[in-house]
């Protein structure tokens, strides 16, 4: 007998896929023509500074445009708030060492996606506002261009790291992955990584029991599974 496909939970929507997808593809841009400016054998072997200087500046201003736009709409403004939402849960599962073993109830974002939003945002405002006194130095004093030359540096520096350690960790769960690409992730899979924003979408009761829970995905799912 032919197993039924395992439910499917709605994760994002197409508005705050094309904003992260949007905002992704400028981060990479900004992080590569960086890398170009900064680096004397890499501006030698791709050349055009001028170019590289022009498309890292107006990428830089360009990547709050999506987020912005995506504000206007709802589901975007939900996941916004849902991410700046810090609980004790949240600080929990931050101390915890078995964070990931689904004892501790995960809302839509577990407390390690909320640091990275957070220190994400904070720090695209910083080298924004660093990256404008950059490029406008008849607008500010010789003290305030070198000032934000040094933060912009440094700050860039350790937006990369998170960057790069977002990937290290979205590459390490494709399940994640496709939730983002595809807008759905299999119940199973919340009901272990997200709880608790399993049970607000699809009730407790469901393909996996409560007992089942903190099974690993990939276990059968229970009889009597919950309508789509």
């Amino acid at each position: 007998m032919t197993r039924p496909p395992d439910p499917e939970l709605p994760r994002f929507t197409t508005a705050v896929r094309w904003v992260h997808g949007l905002a992704g593809v400028l981060v990479l841009v900004l992080i590569a023509t960086a890398a170009v400016l900064y680096n004397s054998e890499l501006q030698v072997l791709v050349g055009h500074r001028p170019v590289v200087e022009a498309v890292h500046v107006w990428s830089g201003f360009a990547l709050p445009v999506p987020v912005l736009a995506g504000l206007a709409f709802r589901s975007v403004r939900a996941d916004a708030a849902e991410l700046d939402r810090f609980t004790a849960r949240d600080w929990r599962w931050l101390r915890s060492r078995t964070r990931r073993d689904g004892t501790i109830p995960v809302g839509k974002f577990n407390a390690g996606q909320k640091l990275n939003g957070s220190l994400s945002a904070g720090a695209s405002a910083v080298l924004l506002l660093t990256g404008a006194v950059m490029v406008l130095p008849d607008l500010t004093p010789v003290a305030w261009r070198t000032g934000a030359t040094l933060v912009h540096d440094w700050t860039a520096l350790a937006f990369g790291l998170l960057v790069f350690g977002h990937l290290y960790h979205a590459l390490r769960d494709p399940t994640a992955m496709r939730g983002m690409r595809t807008g759905t992730v299999p119940l199973e899979w919340a009901r272990h990584e997200h709880a608790a924003w399993a049970d607000e979408l699809a009730g407790p009761a469901g393909p996996i029991s409560g007992s089942a829970r903190s099974g690993p995905p990939g276990s059968p799912p229970a009889a009597g599974s919950a309508p789509r």
